[in-house]
């Protein structure tokens, strides 16, 4: 029974900075790649950013030189680290992971959501 659990949303002003947080919890054996997506109102969810086992990350273009990603393994957490903040960067964020629980197969886990605000 995975859980991952996000925290660090809020309200900021342009160009300020926020930083995101997600925890999994549970029974997990192994946990290959974590992300963050994102999802406006009105828009399609979309990759912010991801980062591999070995530590090796992508970054979607509107976010890349202004966000960066980082993995705890001993504490099974993901962040994501948000500078010079932008009103187009308001959306609910979401947490995901590729996770090997008690089953022999990977499969994907993803969080609740945090709403970022960014106001101008």
């Amino acid at each position: 029974q995975v859980q991952l659990v996000e925290s660090g949303g809020g309200l900021v002003q342009a160009g300020g900075s926020l930083r995101l947080s997600c925890a999994a919890s549970g029974t997990i054996l192994n946990i290959n790649d974590m992300g963050w997506y994102r999802q406006a109102p009105g828009k399609q969810r979309e990759l912010v950013a991801s980062i591999t086992s070995g530590g090796s990350t992508n970054f979607a273009g509107s976010v890349k030189g202004r966000f960066t990603i980082s993995r705890d393994d001993a504490k099974n957490t993901v962040y994501l680290q948000m500078n010079s903040l932008k009103p187009e960067d308001t959306a609910v964020y979401f947490c995901n992971a590729v996770i090997r629980s008690t089953s022999f197969y990977f499969r994907e886990y993803w969080g609740q959501g945090t709403q970022v605000t960014v106001s101008s």
